[in-house]
C-alpha cells in the first residue's frame, strides 16, 4: 500500500471508529508493545522539574496582545531545559511578536507524558484565556505507549475542531520520526519509524479536515538529529536539547504567523519552483511525513474544497527567519490564577 493510501486508510478508520491496526500490521503492533517498555526503561522516568514559559513577550510593542496557547507533551513543554527562555513556547512567542509587531501573551498548558487523549483537559484550561492561536505538539507518547493509532488520530481531530469552533487558529506539529532515537534498539527502531511516520501522515489528514494546519517534525528528529545526537538530543538521548527545541520552533513559527494572517510579502501563494503546490490531502500528508518543516493547510480550487481525490490542501516549505532573543515578563500569580 502506498504511503498516501496508508495514511488515508488510517484517517478513515479513525473517523469511523475502526481499530486500524492493519495500517501498521498486527505483528508489528505486537512487537512494538513487547519492546516499547524496554525502551522506556532505558530512557528513564521524566520526573525532572519543567520550566514554565507562560508570560508576556514583546512588551515594547504596540497593539493588543496576541494570545497564544501551547498544548501537547514534553516536546511542547521543553522537558530537560532549566531556563524557560530555551523552551519551544518562549521561542515561538518571542518570534511571533517579532514577526507580527505585536506583543504576545503565552500560556503553556502542555504536560510531560501527555498523549492525544489528554488534550481535552488541556483545552479546557487553555480556552479560559480565549486564545487567538494554539500550537499542539503531540504523538511521540502515543507511539511509545502503543496507543491504537486510530484512537490517537481521532482524538487529535476532535481537539483541533474544538479549538477552531472557538475561533482559534491551530497549528499542529505532527509526530516526530522516532526511528533515530538512540535508546530504541532495532528491530523496534524500524517499527517505531514506520509507526510514527504513518501516524504523522494520518494526523495531517485529521488536522486539515478539522480546519487546522500541520507542520511535519519528522526529520527534525531524524537525519539532522541522528547526525549530531550530542548537539540536538538532551542527556536522556530521547528529548531534544536546547538547540533541538530551537530547531522545532523555527519550523513551526512561519506557519503559526501565517495562520494569523501574517505572511512575509511575496509568500502568500505556493512557489512551484520550491516544490510547493496544491494537492489532495492524502498525497500531501505522505509527502510531508518525509520532509520536515512541511506545512499542509486547507485551501480551495475554483471555490471548491474537494476534488475527486479528497480535500484540497496547499503544501508549503515556508522560509525560516533567524530566531530572536527571548525577552519574557513572567505572569503574576493573580494573572495566572485568573485563567485557571
Amino acid at each position: 500500500m502506498s504511503k498516501a493510501g496508508a495514511a488515508r486508510k488510517l484517517a478513515a478508520a479513525s473517523a469511523f471508529g475502526g481499530v486500524g491496526l492493519s495500517v501498521v500490521g498486527a505483528s508489528l503492533y505486537g512487537l512494538l508493545r513487547a519492546e516499547a517498555s524496554m525502551a522506556r526503561r532505558v530512557i528513564g522516568p521524566t520526573s525532572a522539574p519543567t520550566p514554565d514559559a507562560s508570560g508576556a513577550y514583546g512588551r515594547q510593542l504596540q497593539g493588543p496582545p496576541i494570545r497564544l496557547a501551547l498544548l501537547g507533551d514534553s516536546g511542547a513543554v521543553g522537558y530537560g531545559m532549566t531556563d524557560p527562555d530555551h523552551t519551544p513556547g518562549a521561542i515561538l512567542a518571542a518570534g511571533l511578536a517579532e514577526m507580527t509587531g505585536r506583543p504576545v501573551r503565552l500560556t503553556v498548558d502542555a504536560v510531560v507524558g501527555a498523549e492525544a487523549r489528554h488534550l481535552g483537559g488541556q483545552i479546557d484550561r487553555a480556552l479560559d484565556s480565549q486564545p487567538d492561536a494554539a500550537v499542539i505538539i503531540i504523538g511521540a507518547n502515543d507511539v511509545t505507549h502503543t496507543r491504537p493509532p486510530t484512537e490517537s488520530v481521532r482524538t487529535l481531530g476532535t481537539a483541533v475542531r474544538r479549538l477552531r469552533d472557538a475561533g482559534c487558529a491551530v497549528v499542529v506539529g505532527t509526530c516526530p520520526d522516532l526511528g533515530t532515537i538512540r535508546p530504541i534498539a532495532p528491530p523496534l527502531r524500524q517499527v517505531a519509524r514506520l509507526w510514527s511516520r504513518r501516524l504523522a501522515a494520518a494526523q495531517t489528514i485529521a488536522v486539515v479536515e478539522a480546519g487546522g494546519r500541520s507542520v511535519s517534525l519528522g526529520a527534525l528528529l531524524g537525519p539532522e538529529f541522528d547526525a549530531a545526537p550530542t548537539e540536538f538530543f538532551g542527556p536522556d538521548r530521547f528529548h531534544p536539547s536546547g538547540q533541538g527545541y530551537a530547531s522545532v520552533a523555527a519550523a513551526i513559527l512561519p506557519s503559526l504567523a501565517a495562520s494569523l494572517g501574517f505572511c512575509p510579502e511575496g509568500e502568500d501563494l505556493p512557489e512551484t519552483f520550491r516544490g510547493e503546490g496544491i494537492l489532495p490531502v492524502s498525497y500531501a500528508a505522505a509527502e510531508a511525513s518525509r520532509d520536515a518543516g512541511t506545512e499542509v493547510a486547507p485551501t480551495e480550487i475554483g471555490g471548491h474544497e474537494r476534488g475527486p481525490r479528497g480535500r484540497w490542501v496547499s503544501l508549503r516549505h515556508r522560509r525560516r527567519s533567524p530566531l530572536p532573543d527571548v525577552e519574557r515578563v513572567e505572569e503574576t500569580a493573580d494573572a495566572d490564577s485568573s485563567r485557571r
